[in-house]
């Protein structure tokens, strides 16, 4: 039997999250926006982020196994829905983390628990990265014949030497911006023994470096080349960076080449749960303010939302919202029970993050045609949050580039059953 009522350990998290958003979020954004640059905004809220830390936020994205006390990534949706539904910018900075950390908990041995023990602390700031994306793009990165990622690793002695630019890698260059506490850089193996005719996915890594790496690299080692002014998501960082020399030592590779492609492709489909998530708090939010502005008459004798173009317009963001719930629920409880059967499983993952992305765009939209003229006052909050959604549809692998051609493959490929995911 289908049943969506929270389990004990859900409605926890759920009251947990609610209760870090009450006492912290609510009052992020207007004290960060008082500050104009948006790399000065993301490093005031460190203190914000060490309430995280103590409240278990970063360890609790980290799973039971490995000593933190997430036990599901249905758990993890909840959490980020409604931290997301109250404020995005210093919400993605925490859930960062957790992205960084991912490939590390996706490819876990004991040899590498050393990497883990800073987050499974309730102390501090530590902050993760996935560092991925690349300035010139990162969409055709396995295709044949292409250049693939321009961010290169080859081994010298006992040691892996990286090289490159990434960009857009969310808390990638740390509160000060010489690097943060962990990143996990995926890297383009550059050994001469590969043969030149490998595939690209062969050629894949995955290298783990440390604030300690980059200080033994010695001066311009890690460097930010530009901190970018973006329209939404105000207070996060993720800057164009560049790495010149950086050693690493041997035991930081988290996957050897050839084994890199695999963890990254599964790291975003987890998050595309969550992206998932992130659409269905914002629409949340959007729809709790178009619902306040319609019971106000504007003008005439009864509510706006007793007419029948301004309900209308409610009621379609309002099943928009629930059915990205639900959405983003199956495909997390599907990924967490099936991930091993990686093809079985990221099917509703890719359709939770394109509809729910896709629809909260759709919603904040429909919420400004809604509201009219008024809504384009800053002192609403409509343009914000569309500034906020519209970011959902391109990031963590664009809808367009990435996620959609990823199910067109699926369905297209030998064998594709199109309904199991129904209720296998």
């Amino acid at each position: 039997m289908v049943d969506f009522t929270l389990s004990p350990s859900e409605l926890a998290t759920r009251n947990a999250a609610r209760t870090f958003a009450s006492a912290h979020l609510s009052t992020a954004k207007a004290a960060y926006t008082q500050i104009p640059s948006h790399a000065e905004r993301f490093q005031c809220l460190q203190p914000l982020y060490a309430e995280a830390v103590k409240a278990g936020l970063i360890k609790g994205q980290i799973p039971i196994p490995l000593g933190g006390t997430s036990s599901s990534l249905l758990e993890a949706a909840i959490l980020v829905e409604e931290m997301s539904a109250v404020e995005r910018a210093a919400s993605l900075t925490i859930f960062g983390t957790g992205l960084g950390l991912t490939p590390l908990c996706l490819a876990f041995k004991p040899q590498f628990a050393e990497f883990l023990i800073p987050f499974l602390r309730a102390e501090g700031t530590p902050l993760a990265s996935l560092v991925f994306t690349e300035p010139g793009g990162v969409a055709n990165w396995l295709e044949d014949g292409a250049p693939g990622l321009q961010t290169t690793a080859h081994l010298e002695g006992d040691t892996w030497v990286l090289n490159g630019e990434k960009a857009w890698a969310t808390n990638c260059a740390g509160w000060d911006f010489k690097g943060a506490e962990l990143q996990c850089v995926v890297c383009r193996c550059t050994n001469p023994d590969i043969p030149a005719d490998a595939s690209p996915a062969s050629r894949i890594m995955i290298l783990m470096v440390r604030r300690e790496d980059i200080v033994a690299s010695g001066d311009g080692a890690f460097e930010v080349l530009k901190h970018q002014q973006v329209a939404g998501w105000t207070a996060v960082s993720g800057p164009h960076i560049k790495y010149t020399n950086v050693k690493v030592p041997t035991k930081n590779v988290l996957c050897a080449p050839g084994e890199g492609a695999a963890i990254v492709q599964m790291s975003f489909e987890a998050s595309a749960c969550l992206v998932g998530a992130m659409g269905t708090g914002i629409q949340r939010a959007i729809f709790d303010a178009a619902l306040e502005f319609s019971k106000s008459p504007r003008g005439g004798t009864v509510p706006i939302g007793d007419r029948q173009s301004v309900a209308d317009l409610l009621i379609d963001i309002k099943m928009r919202t629930e059915t990205s719930r639900y959405l983003t629920w199956k495909a997390a409880t599907k990924i967490h029970s099936d991930l091993p059967n990686y093809d079985n499983c990221r099917e509703l993952a890719l359709e939770a993050k394109v509809y729910c992305s896709d629809a909260a765009v759709k919603s904040a939209v429909d919420a400004i045609n809604l509201v009219g003229v008024s809504a384009y006052d800053l002192a609403l909050p409509f343009t914000d949050l569309l500034n906020d959604a519209m970011v959902l549809p391109i990031f963590d692998g664009g809808n367009v580039g990435i996620r959609r051609r990823a199910l067109q493959k699926l369905f297209m490929s030998e064998g594709y059953k199109p309904w199991a995911t129904c209720y296998d």
